[in-house]
């Protein structure tokens, strides 16, 4: 393995970019992990993030056994997954520079009484597993490691390496959003982190579909 990797730690760690940069930008998750450490405290955004972790963690192994799958079984497969992905951030890109030229507020969502611990687990499970663009996202962050010949461990060590990222910034966020300064801190830098994403996405778009 430690031959190989030299051969794919490149295309591994923009795949890693794309997902921690995925991640940096505001969406369902980040904002209800937000929200619930604010109004329900750090316990109630604590047990958000993991349910966010585990529901991201179910898109990534769906993408990954699925995408190995369907590579082992079809020698072509792998030029028009990279072309579906490469479309997919390029659309990503767009929207990330439309919000990084837009003015407007971020938000976190409103969460309201504190739940149960279980109840919070599954709701932020629940928030991630019914946004289809979790599994648009993970077969593009994980095509980004599968050049031809690309070994077995490349698509695992992608999910592994990207779901410690998740646990660590979901559970730092339900621990350091429980303020409403720290809400607001994030949103003057949104612009720039969307700028920074869009330009990155591109990037990545380029790299997909020229490996």
């Amino acid at each position: 393995m430690t031959a190989n990797f030299h051969d794919y730690w490149s295309d591994v760690f923009v795949a890693y970019g794309t997902f921690v940069l995925g991640a940096l930008s505001p969406g369902p998750a980040l904002l209800s992990t937000m929200g619930a450490a604010m109004s329900s405290g750090r316990k109630t955004g604590v047990m958000v993030a993991l349910g966010v972790v585990c529901g991201s963690f179910t898109w990534g192994l769906i993408a990954a056994v699925g995408l190995s799958y369907i590579l082992s079984t079809y020698s072509n497969a792998l030029s028009v997954v990279r072309i579906g992905g490469g479309g997919y951030l390029l659309f990503l890109a767009f929207k990330a520079l439309r919000s990084a030229s837009s003015a407007k507020l971020l938000t976190a969502n409103s969460w309201g009484v504190a739940a149960s611990p279980w109840s919070s687990f599954v709701r932020g499970y629940g928030i991630h597993m019914t946004n289809p663009k979790g599994m648009f996202a993970w077969i593009a962050v994980i095509s980004m490691g599968l050049k031809p010949g690309a070994p077995n461990w490349v698509a695992p060590v992608i999910l592994a390496g990207a779901m410690l990222f998740a646990l660590i910034y979901y559970v730092a966020v339900a621990l350091l959003f429980s303020t409403a300064r720290m809400v607001s801190t994030y949103g003057k830098a949104r612009r720039w982190i969307d700028g920074l994403l869009g330009v990155f996405y591109i990037f990545a778009a380029w790299k997909l579909v020229t490996l």
